[in-house]
């Protein structure tokens, strides 16, 4: 069985993945990460030195030594029963998290497409992105993340030359089609530099900006791209980050990234351990290629859905591969041994 993590407010990608996957005749569960909560039935035993951890639920029951492998596409929050007392909340999303955290602890040996922990080490700390993709050969934008307007204003001066932009760490939330709430990389003028007292609230990255041509989103998996160029220059927010283009409705185009910026690609996902990630890049104008981040939960629904690239089939095969790959390794091992 192939167990794919997400939330109950996912849909289309996930679908493709499992779809596919019922097509290669895998078993397959879907499981949403909210939902574990007071809505299913969990239970750890440990008998004869052998750990199981069983999860019931009004529409399956599942046991974690069924599971061969794991699709890490989402994890949301544990959701809270409407009418749970104030006083109780703490405990009760500590607790949940707890027995949520057992579960995933107990797939461990199985392989995962990202690796939960290697995902949220990577997707939390940008600046380690920017070190592991510049030492694979890729270019990468000045950066300062902090809560010192000092320096920030030399920053603005002294490196970026009066050109610079700014951006949250984090996301404020995720969609394939940009139109949730979410903090815009936004252009710092120098009378904006006089404005940053609520930093020490709110730490941010800033960057040199970049003259863009246009932007790429890269779709990694396990050594495959799939690159949509996203076409938002005629819009005045959108050329900046084209998430904000609400004066126009930005379209994607199928792009072929040069083979040894695939490469550098490769050897930063190799550096990373990840299988798969939402790479951004931008194309500046004098046509060199600038890597910005990767998000290893990151969305690929639009460049699917607009362009046909079968990124979810891949996903899928490549989830089936790690299960043979996996299966191959025991039957070594177990000979080896006997």
């Amino acid at each position: 069985m192939v167990l794919c993590i997400t939330h109950s407010n996912d849909f289309y990608t996930v679908d493709i993945v499992i779809n596919r996957l019922k097509e290669l005749g895998i078993e397959v569960l879907r499981f949403n990460s909210d939902d574990f909560s007071y809505k299913i039935n969990f239970e750890y035993h440990n008998s004869s030195g052998n750990q199981v951890v069983k999860l019931v639920t009004p529409d399956y029951e599942i046991t974690s030594d069924k599971v061969k492998a794991v699709w890490y596409r989402k994890l949301w929050n544990i959701s809270i029963p409407e009418n749970l007392d104030d006083s109780y909340k703490q405990i009760y999303y500590q607790e949940y998290n707890t027995m949520r955290n057992i579960f995933f602890e107990s797939l461990k040996n199985v392989p995962w497409i990202n690796p939960i922990q290697i995902d949220h080490e990577i997707g939390e700390n940008k600046l380690e992105q920017l070190k592991l993709a510049s030492e694979s050969g890729l270019i990468v934008p000045k950066s300062l993340f902090t809560n010192n307007a000092e320096a920030v204003k030399d920053f603005f001066f002294s490196i970026c030359n009066e050109q610079m932009i700014a951006k949250l760490h984090g996301a404020l939330s995720r969609s394939m089609s940009g139109n949730t709430p979410f903090f815009p990389t936004t252009i710092i003028q120098q009378n904006d530099l006089e404005n940053l007292d609520s930093l020490v609230y709110c730490p941010m990255i800033f960057q040199e900006r970049i003259d863009k041509q246009y932007e790429l989103r890269v779709i990694y998996v396990d050594g495959e791209f799939f690159t949509g160029k996203i076409n938002a220059e005629n819009s005045a927010a959108g050329s900046i980050d084209w998430r904000a283009a609400t004066d126009i409705r930005p379209s994607w185009e199928k792009y072929d990234l040069p083979l040894e910026v695939e490469e550098s690609i490769k050897k930063m996902m190799k550096k990373m351990n990840l299988f798969f990630g939402a790479i951004d890049i931008i194309r500046e104008k004098k046509g060199q290629y600038i890597f910005l981040e990767v998000n290893p939960q990151g969305e690929w629904g639009m460049l699917q859905r607009d362009l046909g690239l079968p990124i979810g089939e891949t996903i899928a095969d490549r989830i089936v591969s790690q299960i043979i790959k996996k299966e191959i390794e025991i039957k070594k091992s177990t000979y080896i041994t006997t």
